[in-house]
């Protein structure tokens, strides 16, 4: 079993969500962690609660960083690396997503998915791959089944996640040589914050953040020389229709 003790993880998008349950989960480890959000007041109060609920002695930080624009995420990784020295691992998680049919996509609601989505995706990897090829570390990307399954009204975050899911599949195969595994996971139906909107208690059945904090530990202490590239997760039970 890896150690993951004195370990380093930057998660974009860690202020809520799944991006949150991961990071106290890997807190909980003993990684330090550096949770990001396009709002530093944000990133700051994600950072402060995590601190407060941790079970261990890591530390979380909070960094300001939109995965939209290159340089402000370089400059979050210059931040992390600045504090903690190394990044050991990676959980490209920010994400959104409009839903409309093609006739009522707008111009706008493209380019904030296809920019958020998957070209985020793209500016975590190639700000932290020299970083990540030091440590022979993790780098995992928060895809979705939407990445496979297509749906009416989902063009813009099908093509997102579909582009996602691919791109980190074939980031494996450049970085395996350097010892740095790559995994996408693959979420259905999960009770999130996702697109402002607020969990209610009827979805108890759908995948939990922590479900999927619990499966970036799991995928951390795998043996070495075992790589689950590709992981699909689904509700046990959903609702009938």
């Amino acid at each position: 079993m890896n150690t993951l003790k004195h370990k380093t993880a930057l998660i974009t998008g860690g202020s809520k969500g799944i991006g949150y349950a991961t990071a106290l989960a890997l807190l909980n480890e003993g990684i330090n962690v550096a949770v990001t959000s396009r709002s530093k007041a944000a990133a700051n109060k994600a950072a402060a609660e995590l601190n407060k609920t941790k079970t261990t002695e890591a530390e979380a930080i909070g960094v300001e960083a939109d995965v939209r624009n290159y340089e402000s995420q370089e400059n979050a990784v210059k931040e992390i690396l600045e504090r903690f020295k190394q990044i050991d691992i990676v959980v490209a998680n920010a994400g959104l997503g409009h839903f409309a049919s093609i006739e009522d996509l707008t111009l706008e609601q493209w380019h904030e998915i296809i920019d958020t989505n998957l070209t985020g995706v793209f500016y975590s990897i190639k700000t932290t791959v020299e970083a990540l090829k030091q440590t022979q570390g993790y780098f995992i990307s928060i895809s979705s089944l939407a990445g496979t399954n297509f749906f009416a009204k989902g063009s813009a975050y099908n093509a997102s996640k579909f582009g996602v899911t691919g791109f980190t599949q074939a980031v494996m195969l450049d970085l395996r040589q350097h010892n740095v595994k790559v995994s996408t996971i693959m979420p259905g139906s999960v009770s999130t914050y996702f697109n402002g909107r607020t969990p209610s208690e009827d979805e108890a059945w759908k995948i939990q953040g922590e479900d999927i904090g619990e499966l970036v530990v799991d995928l951390l202490k795998m043996n070495p020389r075992t790589l689950p590239s590709k992981i699909e997760v689904r509700p046990t039970m959903p609702p009938q229709k």
